[in-house]
């Protein structure tokens, strides 16, 4: 082989092995500060795109929790007042059967009455507050709510459930005579029968909207696991695979040195 010293090939390609070495290196260094083994495109296209479609079915099963979370409070918010409307209920049915007493005086009815009154008068008040995020199941008039549930657009469909002293029909009722009082044991004992439906409506839907809960919190979790599998760097791998890279760098620099003192040896030649 004839000695050169324009033309050193041992140490071209001695450069070439670093560039590659260092790229490797660099790459895996990338890795381990990610935590990711696919981190574009570049790295694997296609595993880029499978995981990049499974980050927008997650991103849009949060959305549909985020939903389904607000829906559970607002239908929440509704069984609390209406638990407070019935034991309110049964507050009055006490006022109503204490003044079933043909002996009562004037002023003792008045007093059973005025009690009465304030327990329905609370009643409303609860009505009127029992709301979330201007959702407010329980009023007058209030409409069907409709909670997202899927990322296809799907709804969980909320009856309303009216308690307000007029749909339970004792708005009207008063304990100032004996008939009426007599008149109001039985407006009081149906109110309680249709609030007592009416909160197992809610209920009811307030256990399709956990149910539904629970299932996108799984199937998200399924979803961001099928992701780590696809990008997510081994770490005790990349470890191994980057003290490799180390001493192969070093091992790079030193067959440079080691090329580029080869010329000098044909200074042997001149004495």
């Amino acid at each position: 082989m004839a000695i050169s010293i324009n033309t050193n090939l041992a140490a071209a390609v001695a450069v070439q092995n670093l560039n590659k070495t260092n790229k490797l290196l660099n790459s895996s260094q990338l890795n381990i500060a990610t935590g990711l083994r696919v981190n574009g495109p570049k790295d694997d296209a296609s595993t880029y795109a499978i995981a990049q479609n499974q980050r927008g079915d997650v991103a849009g099963f949060k959305a549909i929790r985020s939903a389904l979370a607000s829906g559970e409070s607002a239908v929440n918010v509704a069984i609390d007042a209406g638990k407070a409307i019935s034991d309110l209920l049964i507050e009055i049915k006490a006022k109503v059967v204490q003044s079933n007493q043909s002996t009562l005086d004037a002023a003792s009815r008045t007093a059973l009455h005025n009690d009465m009154k304030a327990l329905r008068d609370q009643i409303t008040s609860i009505v009127n507050t029992a709301e979330f995020n201007d959702v407010n199941l329980i009023q007058s008039g209030a409409p069907t709510f409709s909670v997202l549930s899927n990322v296809d657009g799907s709804v969980i469909k909320v009856s309303a459930q009216e308690m307000h002293t007029t749909s339970l029909a004792v708005n009207a009722i008063n304990l100032l005579t004996s008939a009426n009082a007599a008149s109001a044991l039985g407006a009081i004992n149906t109110a309680i029968l249709i609030a007592s439906e009416r909160l197992a409506g809610l209920g009811a839907s307030a256990k399709r909207l956990d149910v539904q809960s629970e299932f996108i919190v799984k199937l998200t979790d399924v979803l961001i696991d099928g992701v780590g599998n696809l990008v997510d760097a081994d770490m005790g791998e990349e470890s191994a695979r980057l003290q490799a890279l180390q001493v192969k760098q070093q091992l790079g620099i030193q067959a440079i040195s080691i090329a580029n003192a080869q010329p000098q040896s044909v200074l042997g030649l001149f004495r």
